[in-house]
This record gives C-alpha cells, sequence and structure tokens, in this order.
C-alpha cells in the first residue's frame, strides 16, 4: 500500500521511520528481513515468535512446522483477513532461515477451555465438527493482562476478573480463577463489541436483505464488516477515537458513534458479571483503554450498582489504581504486552532460561 513505512523503535532514542517501497505483502517481507539483516543484532537471533490470530484448537504455542503450515492454510477460510499473510512471513521465514526456529503463538488459545456452552453457536450440530463455534481473540494479551494481575495482586487474579481490551480491535473477556469463562468475540474477531472499522454483532438477516436489496457478494459484506463499518462507519469521518472525541461537540454523528461505543462496553461489563456471578476487578488495557480517561468514565458511569466507582483524579491521571478506595470493585489500568507476551512464549517453547 503506497505510504507504508517500517517504524522501528530503539532504547534510548526516538523511533526511526522508512518507507517501504512494496507494492504488495509478499515484497513488503523481503523489504523486513533484507532490512533486519543489516543490524547487527540480528546475528543474536535464536528464535521467531509470531502472532497467530487463529490458531483453532491449538492449546499451546508451537513450533512451525510444514504439517502446522499446511493446517494453517487449509483454515484460511475461518480469518481470510489475517490468516493468509501470518502463513507468508512464516514461508518467507522458513525458505530464508532453514534453521532458525519458528514459534506459533494462538490469540485463541486462552479462550479455549471456555465452557463448552460458552462455545456453542445455535445453527444445526454439524458444523460444530467443521470447527465452527465461539473461538475468541485477544487471547495474548489477556494472557498477559492476568499474568501482570497476578504480579500485581495474587489474590485478584484467582477472582472474578472482567478484562476489557479496547483498541482498534476491541473485546472484553469474564474470566475466573484465572481461566477464561465467556468473552464478547465469537467465530470470527469481527463479533461483539463496536469496533474502529467492524461493526460487532449484527443481525444475520442482515446478510439476506443486502443480498436481494443490493446484490451484495460474500466477499463484498465481508469487506463492508471489517473494514467499512463500526465508529468509522457510524461517523462517517473516522475510525480513531481521538479524532471523534475531538469533533463530538460539534458534530453529532461523532458523539453518537461514541456513545454507542460506551453503551456497548457497559452492556458487555454487566453481562459478564452475570455469567461471573458479580465482579471483583475490572481490567482496561489497549490504546482507548489505556490512554482515554473520559472513555473510561463514560464507560463506569451507572455502574455503581456492580461496585464499580471511579476515582475521577486517578482516572484524569491514567493511575494504575483508578477505582475509589473501600469500592466494591477495584479497576486497573494495565498497559497490555502482546510482544512481551510472544516472547515469553517463545522462550518457554523452547525451553530458553
Amino acid at each position: 500500500m503506497p505510504g507504508t513505512n517500517l517504524i522501528v523503535s530503539s532504547a534510548g532514542g526516538p523511533p526511526v521511520s522508512r518507507p517501504v517501497p512494496s507494492a504488495n505483502h509478499d515484497k513488503a517481507i523481503v523489504f523486513l528481513l533484507d532490512w533486519l539483516e543489516t543490524q547487527p543484532a540480528f546475528a543474536s537471533v535464536k528464535a521467531v515468535g509470531h502472532r497467530i490470530v487463529h490458531g483453532m484448537r491449538h492449546l499451546e504455542p508451537e513450533l512451525v512446522t510444514g504439517k502446522l503450515l499446511g493446517e494453517l492454510r487449509r483454515a484460511t477460510a475461518y480469518d481470510p483477513d489475517h490468516l493468509p499473510r501470518e502463513i507468508g512471513l512464516m514461508e518467507a521465514i522458513r525458505k530464508r532461515y532453514r534453521k532458525l526456529p519458528q514459534i506459533a503463538c494462538f490469540d485463541t488459545t486462552f479462550h479455549r477451555k471456555m465452557p463448552c456452552i460458552a462455545k456453542l453457536l445455535p445453527i444445526p450440530r454439524r458444523y460444530a465438527a467443521k470447527g465452527v463455534e465461539r473461538y475468541g481473540f485477544h487471547g495474548l494479551s489477556y494472557s498477559y493482562l492476568m499474568e501482570e494481575l497476578a504480579r500485581l495482586d495474587p489474590a485478584a487474579a484467582k477472582g472474578r476478573v472482567i478484562l476489557a481490551h479496547l483498541g482498534s480491535g476491541a473485546s472484553l473477556a469474564a474470566v475466573r480463577d484465572g481461566k477464561s469463562m465467556d468473552t464478547s468475540m465469537g467465530f470470527t474477531p469481527a463479533s461483539g463489541l463496536v469496533m474502529s472499522t467492524r461493526t460487532g454483532d449484527l443481525d444475520p438477516g442482515l446478510v439476506y436483505f443486502l443480498a436481494r436489496t443490493e446484490r451484495m457478494s460474500a466477499s463484498r459484506f465481508q469487506r463492508m464488516v471489517n473494514h467499512e463499518s463500526g465508529l468509522l462507519g457510524v461517523s462517517g469521518l473516522s475510525s480513531d477515537v481521538r479524532d471523534l472525541l475531538a469533533r463530538e461537540r460539534s458534530d453529532a454523528k461523532a458523539a453518537e458513534a461514541m456513545e454507542l461505543f460506551c453503551y456497548q462496553v457497559k452492556k458487555w461489563i454487566g453481562s459478564f458479571a452475570a455469567a461471573l456471578g458479580g465482579v471483583d476487578t475490572l481490567v482496561f488495557a489497549a490504546g482507548i483503554g489505556e490512554n482515554a480517561p473520559v472513555i473510561r468514565e463514560r464507560i463506569c458511569n451507572g455502574l455503581g450498582f456492580l461496585g464499580i466507582q471511579l476515582d475521577r483524579r486517578r482516572n484524569a491521571k491514567n493511575a494504575p489504581l483508578i477505582s475509589r478506595d473501600g469500592g466494591g470493585v477495584k479497576v486497573r489500568v494495565i498497559r497490555t504486552d502482546e510482544e512481551l507476551m510472544i516472547a515469553r512464549s517463545v522462550m518457554r517453547a523452547l525451553g530458553i532460561t
């Protein structure tokens, strides 16, 4: 895509941006690997970790093999937006650096032990045998958040926790005793909460309606749902919360998009509190969750009946703990780190200490 840049951040220096002179993903991979080889630190690389959005029923990070790549190729229909490109990168590295181990870290793994009832889709049973079920995503982020929560407050990590990963892609997870009990995303990352450009949950009858009234194909519907909807579609302005907050006083559609986002997050928190039988800890994370006090305040406003009450001063400062002292629910802001979680997973998988 024109205008694509490789941005590299390093400790002790400002980010460096380089234009990527590539017309497609495959050429961009070559550009990236060529650049990496010029870096002095590249000689010390022992392994490569990959975030794989859709891991089907894999329970742990796994070594990338021909067998695994074949399985992922057959599963591309489950995640056509992510899997083909992820596979392309793994294949390119495998071809170029044959002795360099690669580890696939699956975003779905965190949710694999959800109760069966939380995975079940109300469609004919024969589809379940084909792997059509609720998977859930953002698992690497949730794994990191639970490890960090266990470090900060071990007792809380064993309690009833709602994790809100609110970024360009957004979802929530209900966790009890460290295990995922439910999550807002389902069979694909397009479901659940309204997101920057994704719809979240939709009436499935809309597929038939648009096919009849606009002759919309399945691929066209897929593009609309994933890339033209959400906050962008509702506002008609931007998919970026920062832009919409800046415009909401003067633009009714921008204000409505923000109201819809906060309203839906609030509903998911309420539903997960019901699923867990209450809530002890609420964690906000990712770009919006970590950096938008006004969004957190709007989401939590009115949830006092659950024991969720914010300290406005702490919230305004993005403090690690933003709930009032003595409140029933601890509300935390934890900066997620999916890259660190991948690195940890690679080291564990390969026995590196």
